[in-house]
């Protein structure tokens, strides 16, 4: 069968097909914990799961298991996107969850390992895979929005900045799916564009010894995706936007960027901005950190792939921590998103769990991932209850940091990580049980917990080793 299913027994509805691949050995299915149904939060479609790597991985199945499935009754078609059955599926696992979630609008993303050299010798790989966020990226489209999570006790590097800024990242083309070369010795590098009528060269350079070469690209279709992707997401903030390039250097390259967004602001959007009383810019990237720097927040900022990738970082190291981001691709479309967490795999805490010691992971981005992608399957069904829930848990999180309540990478925002001592933070698993404990009580209810007789629910998880239908 091509899912291997957790099913309650009143629940018969996995299509099956013949297998692409076989389970993996440790799939991160869950395991048989049984919850009662009275009130939990029904769910009417699937969302799509990817499970990640490393201590992100730990930290994900332990978020199902106290803040969401008690809670929320919703069937996951589950993608093991863990590097060793990336490895094993020749990386086609994660090009089916791509095409899974365009099917299912929702994806819900663990943080993953992309290789580099030392991780194709650690896990012995067949060859250094490309990154599964691009891969999943250049399937859907769409653009990368990255906003902090503030609480008030967390100090922010940059004061000034008291409402959130949002980037809003082009996850297409340009140096991510740049060709680049080095040039062994003299020689002239160029440019050939060849379609029916013949080719068109320009030349690049003249070396008259080595040195490197690169090739990018991007398409109007791309950028105007970006366009309304970005537009879209202002309106729904209600906050201004700003687009940033450097198109007085790249005037052809960036100013089609430029001028896509202009045409398309003009054509759809200026009405719906001046009714709600905002505004769009295009500004210089480097004018545009200066601005930022200065600003005290409060807009959606449209950045190039590169360009984005680097200021979201900057923006939340900004408001204190990359463990308080949110990270959500919008595809065009309107209908789909996959939400994830902004930060890596967290190896360094890894290797001391492996050891048996405890770790302070902030888990609160990957919690916000469950939210974001159930937020949306919430918008995308009507399904009020299930809104609120995700607010409520967002809720929790914040006000648990503000009791108090806090890993050691936020105690050590207050503090000093020189000097932090053991009493101002939290392991891992405890912190979890405290947002789990706030959780029931801004729910006015308890998680539901095992019970026996009929009154029960298995998790409702689906493996899906090819393609779920």
């Amino acid at each position: 069968m091509a899912c291997t299913l957790k099913i309650s027994q009143f629940l018969g509805r996995c299509l099956v097909s013949t297998p692409k691949y076989v389970a993996p050995a440790s799939s991160g299915v869950l395991q048989n914990r049984q919850f009662s149904t009275e009130n939990r939060v029904k769910v009417a479609k699937p969302v799509v799961e990817l499970d990640g790597d490393e201590m992100t991985r730990i930290i994900w199945q332990n978020i199902k298991e106290k803040l969401i499935f008690p809670y929320v009754d919703v069937e996951c078609l589950y993608y093991d996107l863990g590097l060793p059955y990336r490895d094993q599926t020749d990386d086609q696992v994660t090009i089916d969850s791509a095409h899974a979630i365009k099917k299912h609008s929702v994806g819900i993303k663990c943080a993953t390992i992309t290789p580099d050299e030392q991780r194709v010798e650690e896990f012995n790989l067949k060859k250094m895979w490309l990154s599964p966020n691009g891969t999943i990226r250049n399937i859907l489209g769409g653009t990368v929005f990255r906003e902090p999570i503030l609480c008030n006790n967390i100090p922010r590097l940059v004061p000034g900045w008291t409402e959130a800024i949002v980037i809003g990242r082009h996850a297409h083309g340009d140096q991510y799916k740049a060709t680049d070369f080095v040039v062994p010795g003299a020689g002239t590098a160029e440019l050939i564009f060849r379609d029916a009528k013949g080719e068109e060269k320009m030349k690049i350079f003249d070396f008259k010894d080595g040195g490197v070469v690169m090739g990018m690209y991007n398409t109007d279709e791309s950028i105007r995706g970006f366009a309304h992707s970005c537009f879209q997401y202002a309106l729904m903030k209600k906050w201004p936007l700003y687009m940033s390039t450097k198109n007085t250097i790249l005037k052809r390259y960036d100013g089609r960027f430029k001028d896509i967004f202009e045409e398309i602001f003009q054509a759809d959007y200026v009405k719906q901005f001046d009714d709600a009383k905002i505004w769009y810019e295009h500004r210089l990237i480097d004018d545009m950190v200066a601005q930022c720097l200065k600003s005290s927040g409060g807009f959606v900022w449209a950045c190039k792939n590169y360009d984005g990738d680097v200021q979201s970082d900057i923006v939340a190291q900004g408001y204190g921590s990359l463990g308080l981001m949110t990270s959500v691709l919008v595809v065009p479309d309107g209908k789909t998103v996959e939400a994830e967490a902004a930060h890596g795999t967290v190896t360094r805490h890894y290797r001391e769990h492996q050891k048996g010691n405890p770790t302070s992971t902030n888990p609160i981005a990957s919690i916000f991932a469950w939210t974001k992608g159930l937020e949306h399957r919430a918008k995308l069904d009507d399904n009020p209850d299930l809104a609120k829930f995700c607010q409520t848990l967002e809720n929790a999180c914040v006000q648990t940091v503000e009791n108090g309540l806090m890993t050691k990478d936020l105690a050590g925002c207050i503090h000093g990580l020189k000097n932090v001592t053991p009493e101002h933070y939290l392991y891992t698993m405890d912190f979890l049980q405290a947002i789990a404990e706030q959780l029931e009580k801004m729910s006015n209810s308890a998680p539901l917990v095992q019970t026996s007789g009929n009154n029960t629910l298995v998790d409702k998880t689906i493996h899906c080793m090819g393609s779920c239908a």
